[in-house]
């Protein structure tokens, strides 16, 4: 008997406890920033190139099973460099990424490749390393979720990506 009730009292003394920390309400501290529109505004500014929000920075394409910079990837490279060098506050994010053909370790391994060779380049066209950083998504977030070559072809890309303005 006193085992049961002894139970029941831990039941109890639980229950309680749960009740309490759920139905607890989470002070905001006075110094956090509430989020405004204005601040929204500004999430909206530092947005990417695949969607055409990065102040103009542009995507860059590559060929199949390749990182190397073609013609007119050098051109966008170009273009993308002249933006960086008027907004010098601004930092990007490079990502690399693949066509869904390919083993998830392989499209990883060549979308690093494309991510750094794209900073190499914007390096060499005298914008700071310290203001790029990389990384591989490999074929983990196409933009074209189709089979065709067309699709395939969107999904081979550096995306460009503002991280501070």
């Amino acid at each position: 008997m006193l085992t049961k009730i002894r139970r029941f009292m831990l039941f109890v003394a639980i229950t309680a406890a749960f009740t309490a920390v759920g139905c607890s309400k989470k002070q905001q501290p006075e110094d956090v920033p509430v989020p405004t529109a204005a601040s929204a505004d500004e999430n909206i500014a530092t947005g990417d190139s695949d969607s055409g929000m990065a102040m103009g920075l542009q995507t860059v394409r590559f060929p199949y099973d390749s990182f190397v910079l073609d013609q007119e990837a050098k051109q966008v490279l170009k273009s993308n460099a002249d933006i960086l060098k008027d907004k010098t506050s601004l930092k990007v994010q490079i990502e690399g990424h693949c066509d869904q053909r390919g083993g998830i370790q392989y499209n990883i391994a060549l979308g690093e490749k494309r991510a750094n060779i794209v900073k190499k380049y914007l390096e060499d066209l005298g914008i700071s390393g310290e203001r790029i950083t990389t990384i591989s998504f490999g074929k983990e977030r196409p933009l074209d979720q189709g089979s065709s070559e067309s699709a395939f072809a969107q999904n081979r890309r550096a995306n460009f990506v503002i991280t501070s303005r």
